[in-house]
């Protein structure tokens, strides 16, 4: 069992940045590969971004490619999303997911079977 609890979030005006961070329970996480997906209101979760579990490949939405990254610190159990430039349309509650069955990170969320409860990030214009 994996516990996974997201924090980071916050009010930010259009252009700043946030920091989320990804904290993990168990001894297993670094075995995981991770990703983070968003949920805006009326709208479905959508996939954001993936880390392979050593860290070394990485995938991005096309609507965050060069604004985002994702990173992980396995000794820490923890993986984050640095978000920069963000956007009105980033607004959206974040969740970070762990795939415990495949090798490499993938951006299909029902790929994923442990996830965070969330945390809200809200972007102003």
């Amino acid at each position: 069992q994996v516990q996974l609890v997201e924090s980071g979030g916050g009010l930010v005006q259009a252009g700043g940045s946030l920091r989320l961070s990804c904290a993990a329970s168990g001894r297993t996480f670094s075995t995981y590969p991770m990703g983070w997906f968003r949920q805006a209101p009326g709208k479905e979760r959508e996939f954001v971004a993936a880390i392979s579990r050593g860290g070394v490949s990485t995938q991005y939405a096309d609507s965050v490619l060069g604004r985002f990254t994702i990173s992980r610190d396995n000794a820490k159990n923890t993986v984050y999303l640095q978000m920069n430039s963000l956007k009105p349309e980033d607004t959206a509650v974040y969740y970070c997911a762990a795939d415990r069955l495949r090798t490499r990170p993938t951006m299909r969320s029902d790929n994923y079977y442990y996830w965070g409860q969330g945390t809200q990030v809200t972007v102003s214009s």
